[in-house]
Parts: structure tokens; C-alpha cells; sequence
């Protein structure tokens, strides 16, 4: 695996950009210039972790100023190159508007078309664009965040009063959490089991320990424990823009109020880092009555959790090759998030 990287003589820092336009007229690569005060999966470790071939992309006005960033992955699979994007646009500076996002993303898939990739396809679901390119197949989407730069007795009243009962049974009865990064190996099992029950696959182990590894100190594993016995595992990726809580999984009886008790402290300890947002990796918007999507949506809405709403989507970049992506998707999942979620789009107005 190898970065994709062109360095740029004339980028400018965040702070000196001034400028403000309505139109991105160059895209190319940059240096992956990552600090804590950029989203954590923007990170080349991560990048390089995920994907066959990464970088990240930087959109320049007439200028020639760097005025936003977009990292992206490319997966080589069944003889396709698949880009992905693993965040959404990242302003290099103030007064990035829609209308420049917009010329920027368009700007970025006549660079992946030129470049010979096949297919744009979904972003993972943290990612949340304002916009998206013409041409593009879009779709609602959302996630449930809670702005930590707020007391913790403001966050802990924003919890509803359910919530609040199950979390304080939960501690009355002896559950704690902790964390346990040296579990990787159990986390894993448990994981992979809590998908398996809902019918979903799951990465292999070799995959998993290698994400958790990429993050390296922006990773926190934490564990729910109840007399000796796990009742569930939480796996956090994080920086000081967000924390993510990226995978959960739990034993099938475990104690009431457990996973509730691990978000709380996980919560509560991000906010203690100097995270501004704890993040709970996406959400569909509006999902069935009584699906489990409704029931996970109303768990984090629960514990204090607004809803954040944007885009995701995806484009083809040579028909053919874009054809055996979706055939072979609606095959193995009945089509990916946007094909399920892209009826939705007529009335649609996001609020991110």
C-alpha cells in the first residue's frame, strides 16, 4: 500500500486564509499534513490501514490558496479500483460555502475519472457531506452527536429520565466499565457475534486488529463488566474534533443498562480529553417503524443525542466497470445505502 501524494509548494495555514470564493479551480493531491486538531480518520496510518491506495485531496481557488482538503482511500477488489471517502470535506479555513463545496466535488471525480479509478462508492458512516457533485446518486443520511462542550451535569440532564434510571441500576448493581485495549482478541469475538446476530457479516481478525492499530493513541477500547463477566465492548476512535464510537457488541442477556453505562462514561471521558463531539457513526434517516434502525436511533437519541444531517453518495466513473459494482452489491446486500436510502431525497433538507 502506498500514499498518493504530490507535495505543494504554496499550501497556506487554516488561519492565514483570508479569501473567500465561490469556485475551486484546481484539485490535486497534497502532503497528509494530520494533527489532533483534525478528524482522526483524515489520519495516513488510518488511511494506509483501509485502503489499497490513499491520500488526500486539496481543492485551490484562482489564487492558487488551499481552501479545503478531502481524504479518500481507493480499494482494489474483483479487479475494480473503488474510491472511498472516510471523511467528509475538511475547510482549510473560514467561509467555506456549499456553492464551492459543490464546484470542489465535482472537480474531485473528474480527478478520479482521469486518474483510470472505476467507481465512486459510499463513504463509511461517519461521513456526512453538505453537498454533492452533479451526477452523483445521492441519499439522505445523518448521525446522532452530542456537543461535549457543555457541563457535565448539562449533558448528564440531557439524558432521558429511562436512560438515567437504567444507567444508575446499572452501577447500584455492581456493572463497571473500564479500559481494556489488551482485549482486542475478545472484543473481537463479541463483535463479530453481535453482527452475526443481526444477520451481517464482519471484517476478519487480522483486519480488525490492524484498524485498531492505525489509530494507535487516538483508539480506546472500553469494556462494560458485571461479576467477573463482559456484558459488552465498545471500540472508540477519536481526536479533538470527535470521538466516534466506530464498533459495540454485547453478550445476549447482558445486564440492563450495561451498554448504556459504557456510553455514559465513554462520554464523560471524552469530554474530560478535550473532545468538542461524541459522534455515533451514523444513522438512517427516518427509518421503519419497529426496524432495528429506529431502536438503535432512539437509544442514542436517549442519551442526550441530536441529529446531524448531510449527504452521502456515490458516482460512476466508467459505466461498465461502475455496472459490476452494482450488480454485484444488489447481489450481495440488496444494494449499498444510497440504493436503499435514495428514495428519500425528494423534500429532503439537511441540517448538519
Amino acid at each position: 500500500m502506498r500514499p498518493i501524494v504530490e507535495m505543494v509548494s504554496n499550501l497556506v495555514a487554516p488561519a492565514a486564509l483570508r479569501r473567500i470564493s465561490h469556485r475551486t479551480s484546481q484539485v490535486k493531491p497534497v502532503p497528509i499534513r494530520w494533527d489532533q486538531t483534525l478528524p482522526v480518520l483524515a489520519k495516513a496510518d488510518f488511511l494506509r490501514a483501509v485502503g489499497d491506495e490513499y491520500g488526500w485531496l486539496g481543492g485551490f481557488d484562482e489564487s492558487g490558496i488551499l481552501r479545503c482538503a478531502l481524504p479518500y482511500t481507493i480499494v482494489r477488489k474483483f479487479g475494480l479500483r473503488m474510491v472511498r471517502f472516510r471523511m467528509e470535506t475538511i475547510p482549510w479555513g473560514a467561509n467555506l460555502d456549499v456553492a464551492e463545496e459543490k464546484s470542489f466535488l465535482s472537480s474531485v471525480v473528474q480527478h478520479f475519472r482521469s486518474t483510470g479509478a472505476d467507481v465512486i462508492i459510499p463513504p463509511t458512516n461517519n461521513t456526512l457531506f453538505r453537498t454533492y457533485p452533479d451526477g452523483a446518486s445521492a441519499a439522505p443520511y445523518g448521525s446522532y452527536v452530542i456537543d461535549l462542550q457543555q457541563t457535565e451535569e448539562t449533558l448528564w440532564r440531557n439524558v432521558s429520565k429511562t436512560s438515567r434510571q437504567n444507567i444508575s441500576a446499572a452501577q447500584r448493581d455492581g456493572v463497571s466499565v473500564r479500559e481494556g485495549m489488551e482485549l482486542l482478541d475478545p472484543a473481537y469475538d463479541l463483535i463479530r457475534e453481535t453482527f452475526r446476530r443481526s444477520k451481517m457479516g464482519f471484517m476478519p481478525r487480522d483486519s480488525f486488529h490492524c484498524f485498531a492499530r492505525s489509530l494507535g493513541e487516538n483508539c480506546k477500547l472500553l469494556l462494560a463488566e458485571h461479576q467477573g463477566i463482559v456484558q459488552s465492548f465498545g471500540l472508540f476512535a477519536f481526536s479533538m474534533p470527535s470521538a466516534y464510537w466506530i464498533y459495540g457488541g454485547n453478550i445476549q442477556d447482558q445486564h440492563p443498562g450495561a451498554t448504556k453505562l459504557l456510553q455514559w462514561e465513554a462520554i464523560r471521558l471524552f469530554r474530560t480529553h478535550g473532545v468538542r463531539k461524541y459522534d455515533f457513526y451514523g444513522a438512517r434517516i427516518d427509518p421503519p417503524k419497529g426496524s432495528k434502525q429506529e431502536g438503535i436511533n432512539k437509544m442514542e437519541k436517549h442519551l442526550g443525542a441530536s441529529l446531524a444531517q448531510g449527504y452521502v453518495w456515490k458516482c460512476s466513473l466508467r459505466p461498465c466497470r461502475a455496472w459490476i459494482y452494482s450488480q454485484a452489491v444488489r447481489v450481495l446486500r440488496g444494494g449499498d445505502i444510497v440504493d436503499q436510502e435514495e428514495h428519500k431525497l425528494r423534500d429532503y433538507s439537511p441540517t448538519i
